[in-house]
């Protein structure tokens, strides 16, 4: 189990480019077919956002805390649980509820606020859970996220793509409902091969290690995904949001995760091994319950956002 702490993942700063990339080209592809209705309705009455905030970065990091209590993992895999469940929602969720028939506005959203949020509640999160966990604490050290490099990142993937897909929409109405199929399916399908070919670029790692935390990335994802929807349900919200909001909170921005065990954590190998697999595991979980979900229509029970 040590041994999982001196390997070091092939994933560099060109690759972080490429896969901001392919979400960008994703987030542009959706913004072809949300209206601006869809984001008055969310400012008019935000309750739906508040409680996916509140399920992203107050009930998760909890119920992982309390899974890694009753698990003991390693420590460095604990950690990086508790990085996953810090991190914000991740921007192919907003692919994922436009497929499961959810409120893709409210998606969108979340992912834009959560993110920037993160600056706040993903070191607090973090630094409270690992030092509460005594195995956890030692590797434990403080960080800090740049503002702008984060402001920079979000504006590149999330707004600017959104903003310049609403305005196609706007200004060329038939041509973006004719390349809205093809963004659709052709951007995750490219996002798909990014990550398989930062899969095959660290195989012998997998091969050799992936058995230390498939099952924990696999129970760790699923609570993630019955959290949003549960307290979604508690809080009597729509049908449509239930979705959204088990999606939000179940993809995580993995990648952010590992762009700070890069940074502070010198890509220790249990955390980056988490993050890594979380990066996988989520779009085939996440993608397999929105492909469920997109052949059944939302019911009309909750209330509405």
């Amino acid at each position: 189990m040590e041994n999982i702490d001196a390997i070091r993942l092939n994933f560099d700063k060109d690759s972080l480019f490429l896969l901001n990339l392919c979400l960008a080209i994703i987030m542009f592809g959706i913004a072809l077919e949300i209206k601006v209705s869809d984001f008055k309705n969310l400012l008019q009455k935000p309750g739906p956002a508040i409680i996916g905030l509140l399920s992203q970065f107050v009930v998760l990091p909890l119920l992982t805390f309390l899974l890694i209590l009753a698990l003991k993992p390693h420590p460095s895999i604990a950690l990086g649980m508790i990085l996953v469940a810090a991190c914000p929602g991740g921007n192919i969720s907003n692919f994922m509820s436009h497929l499961a028939n959810a409120n893709a506005a409210l998606s969108v959203g979340l992912t834009s606020v959560s993110t920037f949020l993160s600056l706040l509640m993903t070191p607090l999160n973090f630094k409270l859970y690992g030092s509460l966990y005594e195995p956890t604490a030692e590797l434990l050290t403080s960080i800090e996220l740049d503002f702008w490099s984060v402001t920079k990142v979000v504006v590149l993937i999330i707004f600017l793509p959104l903003v310049t897909g609403l305005i196609v929409q706007f200004k060329l109405a038939t041509i973006a409902k004719k390349v809205a199929p093809f963004f659709r399916y052709s951007s995750i399908l490219i996002f798909i091969a990014f990550v398989v070919i930062a899969f095959s670029k660290n195989l012998n790692f997998f091969v050799n290690y992936i058995h230390l935390v498939i099952g924990l990335v696999f129970l760790h994802n699923l609570l993630a995904l019955l959290t949003g929807y549960s307290v979604a349900s508690l809080a009597g919200l729509a049908h449509r949001d239930r979705r959204t909001l088990a999606i939000e909170t179940g993809i995580q921005n993995s990648g952010l995760g590992l762009v700070l065990i890069f940074t502070f954590f010198e890509g220790l190998g249990g955390m980056a091994m988490v993050a890594a697999w979380w990066g996988i595991w989520h779009i085939i979980s996440g993608l397999s319950l929105a492909a469920y979900w997109s052949r059944r229509a939302p019911s009309k029970e909750g209330l509405k956002a």
